[in-house]
């Protein structure tokens, strides 16, 4: 899968719990990052939790394009992690999708 930088899609994603649930939610965040990671088009995948806020996490990831995200975000591992994240989330998943603006 070759790209220019042009066509490179970066992803901010916010989640939020209440404090009882960080353990929780941090695991299941976790899931997401190694499969994510060894998907064609994956550039980065990292997550991030504030140190102001705990129970806020980031996920930021960038792909090759925007077919990548299409099939990230189609893929059964990430369904699956959702479908157990959503019940203790407060806030989110709220996406942020950004393009390169020149290469």
């Amino acid at each position: 899968m070759q790209s220019s930088k042009s066509e490179e899609r970066h992803i901010i994603c916010e989640l939020r719990c209440n404090d009882c649930n960080i353990d929780r939610v941090k695991a299941l965040i976790m899931r997401f990052v190694e499969p994510a990671r060894a998907e064609p088009g994956c550039l980065y995948y990292n997550l991030y939790q504030s140190f102001k806020a705990p129970n806020t996490f980031y996920i930021i990831d960038g792909w090759m394009n925007q077919q990548a995200v299409e099939e990230h975000a189609a893929n059964r591992h990430v369904s699956s992690v959702m479908d157990k994240l959503r019940p203790p989330l407060t806030f989110g998943p709220v996406i942020t999708l950004n393009a390169r603006v020149s290469d």
